[in-house]
Order: C-alpha cells, then structure tokens, then sequence
C-alpha cells in the first residue's frame, strides 16, 4: 500500500522517519475469521498478525471512557470534556495522583476481564492449541499529545529471559489512534533479525551471574534493554521498512517476542491522548517469567 504524504515525516525520539517507499511501508491487516493454521503462517512470516476488529468496539470505548474518567480529578483531562475523548488538558495536572491511580488501574477486575474478553481467550487458545495463562502484569499506557518520549526500538523477550520464548503479545488501542497519533511501529521481517540478535546476546552474556545474564539492562546492553533510539539508522542498517497502521478501536496485534517495533510521537493536532494496553499471553504448562507474575508498578521496572 502506497503511503500518504505527509507535511511533516513521523517522528520518534527526535529522529524523523525518512517519508521514501523503501524505508516506510503499512502493516497487513487480517481477518480474524481466518482458519487458525492459516494465521499461525501469516505469524510465522511475518513475526505478528494486525486482527482487525477482532473485538467489539463499543466495549473498548467503554473502557476507554471508565479509564479516563479514574484520572479526571488529577487535572489530565480538559475541563467539562467527555473522558472518552481523552483530551489533555495541557499540563498542571497532580503527578502523584495520576501515578497512584493508574496504579490502582493496572489492579482493576475489570481491567482484567477486558484483557481476558473472550475473543482474546479463544484465538490465543486456538493459536496455542492449548489452556493458555495472561501474564499478570499488564501494561495500560496513554500518551499526551507532543511528548518526546517515545519508545526506542526493542524486542521483548529482552524483558522475559526468565520465561518460555513461545509466548506472544497483544498490543490493543483503546480508541482510535491513527498514524499521527504514534501508535506502534513494526521492522519489517525483523524476527528473524531479533532471533539473531537474543543469540548473539546470550554468547556475550555466559559469563555472567544468572541474575545479570537474564537482565535487560546489564552490561551487553544499550539503553536498558533498547536497541537503539535512532529508528531510520536502523531501516537504513537493515535495509528494510517501519510499517505503520491506521489502528481503529476492536483492533489487536499479536507479534512475536523478537519482533522489533517502537513508538512514534503523539502528534494529534487536537489534544487528544494515546491510550493502549499490551498483555502477554502463552501456554499455561510452559515457564513463566517470575519477574510478570504480579501487577505492574512503576517502580518494577528495575527487576528486568
């Protein structure tokens, strides 16, 4: 698919991804529908799978608007907006409130059975051919509109050396989040690359304690446990393509953990906030990372 211009390229991390064919493409969208072997191949060659619609919107919706309005007496959201909306209301708001309420979010049933709704149950028990367990801690995310931070190019089994590789992700906006708004970036055939990648990391790691050799950020290590921050320098490295995607609410991506991806900057000219969650799921009879066997906290971080 031919890509839109642009006035402006993406951005991410101060780096603009270059606008040409050859380093900017859109991620395949599929049907859920499909039979599951002929899904399990997509994965496979691809390294993820963007089910569309796979989920009823009217229920993402519904958590979007229950989420935001947990954060509305933090001073997020703009005054007299609807929280569905997700607008910002353009700085001032308490940081500690905001920090001790997504906490109590990440805590929430109903977050929960959201991310064990049963169209996610049922494709990850299909895909899995198997009872599968959700890793517990979950990752629900938004994003103010302008911020520089954005995710840096990574894979995650950097983060889950502890556990089984067989597991997948599950990246679900909540909402809309069209390319401006900087929703989640694939390399294109980068599994392949990332398996080479954890490869090479574990001959440099042997010597390590365990502790250490299964840690993201240990001395082997860029930039706690990213690859690097400079997305176009790595297409032009690899000679491939980001892919992008126009995300609408039902959506889910399922992608492999050494597929690479990253985040663009939220740039919606209306104010409006990213938000998304991505869960882990796998076979409940293989290892499980213990270090994702308790809900997430900002200060968990350093356990990885």
């Amino acid at each position: 698919m031919d890509i839109l211009p642009r006035e402006r390229p993406l951005r991410s991390n101060g780096f603009a991804l270059a606008s040409q064919p050859e380093r900017l493409g859109r991620l395949t969208p599929t049907p859920p529908g499909q039979p599951i072997e002929a899904l399990r191949e997509q994965y496979a060659a691809q390294g993820y799978l963007w089910l569309k619609q796979l989920l009823d919107p009217t229920l993402v919706w519904e958590f979007r608007e229950r989420y935001f309005a947990a954060l509305a007496h933090t001073g997020l959201l703009a005054a007299g907006s609807n929280p569905r909306d997700g607008l910002y209301a353009g700085g001032g708001e308490d940081k500690r409130l905001v920090t001790a309420k997504t906490v109590e979010i990440a805590r929430w049933a109903a977050y929960e059975a959201f991310c064990l709704s049963r169209p996610i149950v049922d494709f990850y028990e299909a895909f899995f051919d198997a009872p599968v367990y959700l890793h517990k801690r979950m990752l629900i995310r938004f994003t103010r509109p302008h911020d520089p931070a954005c995710t840096g190019a990574h894979y995650d089994l950097v983060y889950l050396r502890a556990g089984t590789d067989e597991l997948c992700t599950s990246w679900i906006p909540l909402g809309e989040i069209p390319v401006e708004m900087g929703g989640l970036v694939y390399l294109e055939g980068s599994d392949r690359w990332g398996r080479r990648m954890e490869a090479e990391f574990a001959l440099k790691n042997a010597d390590l304690s365990p502790e250490e050799r299964l840690s993201a950020y240990n001395r082997n290590m860029n930039e706690g446990g990213w690859l690097t921050k400079n997305l176009p320098e790595l297409a032009d490295r690899l000679a491939t393509r980001w892919l992008i995607a126009d995300y609408e609410a039902g959506d889910m991506v399922v992608h492999s953990p050494y597929m690479i991806h990253a985040s663009t900057l939220n740039e919606n000219p209306h104010g409006v906030m990213r938000l998304s969650t991505d869960i882990r799921f796998q076979r409940a009879s293989d290892t499980i990372d213990p270090r994702w066997q308790n809900h997430w906290h900002p200060d968990d971080e350093k356990k990885f």
